[in-house]
């Protein structure tokens, strides 16, 4: 597992889609029977189209009373929202009852990222998309996932994707302890913008919660300025 979590490293790849003209009865008995609340609709070449979910199937079941009108829709007609809600009313088919366009993630993205993306846009799953086709899906339930690993997983992660694997840094010359999901790291570097690195880039480990260091360093690199070029000296971009 890599210290920053992406979304490839937590997603469920057989994911369950149907296409624009399955009938919405299927589309139910898809989600019961999967124990799913919602799945993507995709075309021929798995490009996503849109979502369907069991708020899609909600707003059809209870009738014109589900649909929220925004005040003075007689006069300024219906909002977009409702619009939308209002038509998938006599819906048939997934294509007519799905909501559109879907709100999608690639799997390189960070795990944070999707979760940012899932709490602002109010939805519980994104459909995972890399070069214009569905891969997998990511739920907030698999987000949450990520974050229940244990303290000997979380330091074995630092150790060896972070210092070893990212930062080519011995493990064997820190002292890396998690305890309930706080993370502590001593040692000693080279320089001091590898040492502040060490605890911003821990930080965002997802499962730790807090990071304290005592990471000293033998150069202070922060006041050095980049040399000035010399006016009179011919300068190739190349």
């Amino acid at each position: 597992m890599s210290l920053m979590m992406t979304v490839r490293d937590v997603m469920t790849q057989s994911v369950i889609s149907v296409r624009c003209g399955t009938p919405l009865r299927e589309v139910a008995h898809l989600l019961i029977d999967h124990r799913i609340s919602g799945l993507p609709v995709v075309d021929v070449e798995d490009a996503v189209l849109g979502v369907v979910s069991e708020a899609d199937l909600l707003v059809k079941e209870q009738g014109p009373n589900a649909v929220r009108h925004r005040p003075l829709a007689r006069f300024l007609g219906e909002s977009r929202e409702s619009r939308a809600q209002l038509a998938k009313l006599g819906a048939v088919t997934a294509s007519e009852a799905m909501t559109a366009p879907a709100v999608t993630i690639t799997s390189g993205h960070r795990v944070t990222e999707a979760a940012a993306v899932m709490i602002a846009r109010g939805v519980n799953r994104l459909p995972v998309v890399d070069d214009g086709r569905l891969v997998g899906i990511v739920t907030r339930a698999d987000l949450v996932r990520a974050y229940v690993r244990s303290d000997d997983q979380l330091a074995r992660t630092i150790r060896e994707d972070f210092l070893r694997g990212i930062l080519c840094l011995d493990p064997a010359l820190f002292t890396v302890i998690v305890t309930d999901g706080m993370a502590s790291i001593s040692g000693r570097v080279e320089r001091r913008s590898t040492a502040e690195l060490i605890e911003r880039s821990v930080s965002m480990v997802p499962g730790v919660v807090h990071v304290y260091t005592d990471v000293t360093w033998a150069m202070d690199d922060s006041r050095v300025e980049p040399a000035a070029l010399d006016p009179g000296f011919p300068f190739d971009p190349r």
